[in-house]
């Protein structure tokens, strides 16, 4: 039979219990070194207002001249001498004028002076003659000791006041004593709701458009946050989390306002980074306090954005033994949205373009328990949010929002918000009175190609650059399946010295190989004019070459396009980054051959077509110089072709 094990003294459970009472609360651990640090405090007062005193005392006496006694009886003899005090020998006296200090010290009227022992003057008579008071109280006034005493404590007040406001803000930082450096450097301003511009109304579901399937998957917690009780009579409960995910500009942070809006409920708003410091423990704690703000006004929402900053996977990191700042964040957010502290009517929101890096404990039901995808809108929702950004602008009656939103296929919210700011201030610099549809199009033209550069090209390099995008467009247009070109220029925009412009007349989510093909030579059409008219190849294609490689990267290792590699994806969509570690030595190999085999089909297709309709590309080419730029309707034209779209041929 074993013998117990004794009792011992274990530190406090480092869990947490229900059911078991409250213990009273224990003095801080810092609370004895406080006082300690006040005996030390009065200690340091006492000390420098000893220092204080001293130098005070030196120092007393030298505001007023010491003059010499022969100076002092010239002064009497003139009537200029009021009044004196003398005690023994000493003598202090004011004078009725201003004299200046013969020691060069400036004037003076209050003055100090010693009577020799050996004078035998008659100064009492001299004084009673000129009509100088003798006063039984010192002319020149020292000051008192309590104000030497206030004079000398007044800096050190100064500094413990200082110091208790200073460990007052860091002990509530850090929930522990005022000495702690984490204190110091975490401690932001509580956490307040969203404040609203006056007069401004709240963000609702009539300022979002273009994502009414998103619409759809969040009025249920709009109707949650509206309406609890009767959710809670039948046993539902409320999302803890709904997470967005979407490509920048796609109106997730404009959602998370909008839901808040419509359910009349306050609003928290944070970025992911704000919680990030050096100091380990400091991004918990702001967690901390942001859930407690939220719950004394629940039900309320909590919006994290760019939550992939802190909500990574973990174990994947560089820090030693899951300590970091980050790894601790990510845990108490997820403490407290699904954890033994509970957040009861507050519902976290949370946008991230990166869903796929995310935690899965993050992302699990009870804590996210919806994740909501944010796709770019489609043509009727870029549309609607062209006409929500134009409200405030004026519009001219040939602007065509419809015609607008056809041209800008995958553009974002953020995008088209842009793209109608744009417009407006192209139309101030005019000096117009409303934004007319060419404003509009220029607009379009500097977001999507570039501004214009003032850049004088020789001749030779211009007409070069003509035959370029001549070869691209006219491969567009003899192309099945391409996009339709809709302005040729060899205007210099951004960093190309020309631009050829093709957008599709519809949305496309899905591409058939023929269209990827058709993009490849398309790319390529410019490099190939080059080698056919010049017989040489220019650095002008590099853009072009980043194109091509990207599609038929994709076309190989990612869609199954290729009949070697087979109907598998070998690389990530990051295969930039990851390419040559994600797939066996032999697929890379295999991928790199197929892809030179798509791209060189691709390019002898594409020389093969510009020597059949030389004209064509010569016609192009001399119309680019004369004009500079081509509409889709004239490069169409001289090209002598019919745009065959859904309705049938176009002229």
């Amino acid at each position: 039979m074993t013998n117990p094990s004794p009792p011992r003294r274990a530190p406090e459970p480092p869990w947490r219990t229900e059911g078991t009472p409250d213990e009273p609360p224990k003095p801080p651990p810092g609370g004895r070194r406080m006082r300690g640090g006040w005996w030390g405090l009065i200690l340091a007062a006492l000390v420098v207002y000893l220092v204080a005193n001293l130098v005070l005392s030196f120092f007393n006496e030298g505001d007023e001249p010491t003059i010499s006694y022969t100076e002092f009886t010239k002064q009497v003899e003139a009537g200029n001498v009021s009044k004196i005090y003398a005690k023994g020998d000493a003598i202090q006296g004011q004078l009725r004028k201003a004299r200046d200090d013969p020691d060069g010290g400036g004037s003076y009227t209050k003055f100090t002076t010693e009577r020799p022992t050996f004078a035998d003057d008659q100064l009492w008579q001299d004084l009673t003659r000129h009509d100088v008071t003798v006063t039984a109280e010192p002319v020149v006034q020292q000051r008192s000791f309590l104000a030497n005493l206030l004079i000398a404590l007044a800096p050190m007040l100064l500094l413990v006041v200082l110091w208790i406001v200073v460990a007052r803000r860091m002990s509530r930082a850090m929930g522990g004593g005022p000495g702690g450096m984490g204190g110091m450097l975490g401690r932001k301003a509580p956490p307040k709701p969203v404040e609203l511009e006056p007069g401004r109304q709240r963000t609702t579901f009539a300022d979002v458009a273009g994502i009414d399937e998103v619409e759809g998957e969040l009025n249920d917690v709009v109707d949650f946050l509206r309406n609890p009780d009767a959710y809670r009579r039948m046993g539902a409960k409320m999302p803890r989390g709904v997470l967005l995910s979407g490509p920048p500009g796609t109106g997730k942070t404009l959602l998370a306002r909008a839901v808040a809006g419509e359910a009349g409920v306050p609003f928290f708003s944070a970025s992911a980074s704000e919680f990030i410091e050096m100091i380990v423990g400091v991004g918990a704690s702001r967690v901390r306090e942001l859930f407690a703000e939220a719950r004394k006004v629940a039900p309320s929402i909590v919006f994290i954005d760019e939550i992939d900053t802190i909500g990574r996977a973990r174990g994947g990191g560089a820090a030693t033994g899951g300590h970091d700042e980050r790894e601790q964040t990510l845990n108490q957010i997820l403490t407290e949205m699904d954890g033994f502290s509970g957040a009861e009517g507050v519902v976290v929101v949370a946008a991230t373009n990166r869903a796929d890096i995310l935690d899965p404990a993050l992302t699990r039901p009870g804590r996210f328990d919806r994740v909501v995808t944010v796709s770019p809108p489609d043509r009727d929702g870029r549309a609607a949010i062209l006409r929500i950004h134009t409200r405030q602008i004026p519009l001219a009656d040939d602007v065509d929002l419809d015609r607008v939103a056809r041209t800008t296929p995958g553009m974002t919210g953020a995008e088209l918000a842009n793209l109608a700011n744009e417009a407006a201030l192209l139309a101030v610099k005019r000096r117009q009175s409303r934004v007319t549809g060419a404003d509009f199009s220029d607009a379009l033209e500097k977001v999507q190609l570039g501004a214009e550069r003032a850049l004088v090209m020789p001749e030779e390099e211009r007409r070069r650059t003509a035959y370029h995008e001549s070869g691209h467009a006219l491969l567009g247009m003899l192309q099945p399946g391409a996009d339709p070109v809709r302005k040729i220029t060899i205007v210099p925009r951004g960093r190309a010295l020309g631009v050829t412009l093709s957008t599709p007349d519809s949305d496309k989510y899905a591409y058939t190989e023929e269209y990827l093909r058709g993009r490849i030579i398309g790319a390529l059409g410019g490099m190939a004019a080059e080698q056919v008219v010049y017989g040489v190849i220019t650095t002008g294609s590099e853009s072009d070459l980043e194109q091509v490689t990207r599609i038929a990267r994709g076309m190989v290792a990612r869609w199954g396009m290729s009949e070697q590699v087979g109907r598998l994806s070998a690389l990530p969509g990051d295969a930039q980054q990851a390419y040559g570690l994600a797939a066996a030595p032999g697929t890379l190999d295999a991928i790199d051959g197929e892809m030179r085999r798509v791209v060189d089909e691709c390019y002898a297709e594409a020389c093969r077509k510009l020597r059949d309709h030389r004209g064509q590309l010569d016609a192009l080419a001399e119309a680019l110089l004369a004009a500079e730029t081509l509409d889709e309707t004239e490069a169409y034209r001289i090209a002598g072709i019919t745009r065959l779209t859904k309705e049938g041929p176009r002229d």
